[in-house]
């Protein structure tokens, strides 16, 4: 389903959502019995912006994420018992167990846990593509707590001057951390990157067909113009930050996940036997996958990873 030219049917959008949360649904549930290793940052209720806006790359596009990659990773169409294998440390995952869950690379996918440490490479990414002249652009993902580091506005500012092919996607979950966004960033969100004269639209929905349309308008307006745009993607994170660091009432989140779930806005769009019987697949693959990679080997201190 990546890379083609058709969008992907109603069907194919559900499973991936639904991948993507039972993946992270697992991760959480066995996180304290010490099966992971470093820590971990799911993407619950924020599954449609990594499928909307994938969905809509080129073969030889290049994707940045941050420490919230999963999601990511999976929508971009990462092996799942490779994810969970780097999780855990194990020889055959990602990079190896080396990387852990923030520091992934396969194909054109790069994450990198440093806060606002990715734009910088991802406006160098641009910018090397747009040497080349293929018709590639970069997609880099980040969050509203990115907006506090300097680094950000410096990469903004080349990106705006040398005018790469570059999508900033904000997924703006409204907390960094434990912070709310009222007490961590001030004015519009959007002047910010139309201060450097970049283009910028936002949605505030859940729903991946709504997000997936309007990342498709960016994505060929940043290709056709070779020049930066920004989508704001407003949204809400179900989960703790990482595992257990959440601050707000259960009330909140149980309204979050009342009105904003992105596999129920999805999944009305399918009738009751197809829905049970992609649940049921899903829920198989990413069993097996789970399973699979605690049989799989430790690396070798001393022997070097290649991909």
């Amino acid at each position: 389903m990546l890379y083609s030219s058709d969008m992907p049917t109603n069907e194919q959008l559900y499973e991936q959502l639904v991948r993507i949360r039972f993946f992270e649904e697992t991760v959480l549930a066995n996180f304290s019995k010490g099966i992971f290793f470093g820590t971990t940052h799911s993407c619950l209720g924020q599954e449609a912006n990594a499928v909307g806006v994938i969905s809509n790359i080129q073969h030889n596009d290049i994707v940045l994420s941050n420490h919230r990659s999963h999601g990511h990773f999976l929508a971009y169409g990462g092996d799942i018992q490779s994810l969970f294998a780097e999780l855990m440390g194990r020889s055959t995952g990602v990079v190896g167990g080396r990387g852990g869950t923030q520091h992934l690379h396969w194909r054109n996918f790069y994450s990198n846990g440093i806060q606002g440490g990715i734009l910088p490479i991802a406006t160098g990414l641009a910018l090397a593509e747009k040497f080349k002249n293929n018709n590639a652009i970069v997609l880099v993902f980040m969050g509203d707590g990115t907006l506090g580091e300097g680094i950000v506005y410096e990469s903004l500012n080349m990106a705006s001057l040398w005018k790469v092919p570059i999508l900033f996607v904000l997924e703006n979950n409204r907390i960094a951390q434990t912070t709310p966004i009222e007490k961590a960033v001030a004015g519009d969100i959007k002047m910010r990157f139309r201060s450097f004269d970049i283009p910028t639209e936002d949605i505030e929905s859940s729903d991946v067909i709504e997000i997936s349309k309007l990342a498709d308008k960016l994505i060929k307006g940043v290709r056709s113009s070779i020049s930066p745009r920004a989508m704001i993607i407003h949204t809400y994170r179900f989960g703790p930050h990482s595992k257990g660091d959440d601050t707000r009432s259960v009330n909140e989140i149980d309204r979050m996940r009342k009105d904003h779930d992105p596999v129920q806005i999805q999944g009305q769009r399918l009738d009751l036997k197809t829905r049970d019987s992609i649940t049921i697949k899903v829920e198989h693959e990413i069993q097996n996958a789970f399973n699979d990679a605690l049989d799989d080997p430790f690396p070798e201190p001393d022997k070097e990873f290649t991909s």
